[in-house]
């Protein structure tokens, strides 16, 4: 090759199919809170069961919160990595939102 300038990475279509996965596990996460909400509205309305469905409720706007700023970091033409910070929320609010239904539900 001649001195050409380094052309720009054509990254595919590996960009899309991220930003489908996160929309993926944000409707995954919105069923599941919206279920477990339904179930704790359910209930006798003790006070355990309203702060349950207040905190399913802050996690669920939480990874919104993450996702969302997740998805408007992989429109731009070169995304940067996902930070290991943002990682850690998206990971610590599902599993957080997990243990809520289970509790729920039990």
């Amino acid at each position: 090759m001649t001195g050409s300038p380094r052309a720009e990475r054509d990254a595919g279509l590996q960009p899309e199919r991220t930003r489908l996965a996160w929309r993926r596990t944000t409707l995954a996460c919105s069923v599941a809170a919206v279920l477990a909400l339904r179930q704790a509205a359910r209930g006798s309305g003790s006070s355990v069961e309203v702060v349950g469905a207040a905190v399913i409720a802050l996690v669920w706007l939480a990874f919104l919160w993450v996702a969302h700023r997740r998805l408007r970091q992989l429109a731009a033409p070169r995304p940067p990595a996902l930070a290991p910070r943002s990682a850690a929320a998206a990971v610590a609010c599902t599993v957080a939102l997990a243990l809520c239904a289970v509790a729920v539900i039990l």
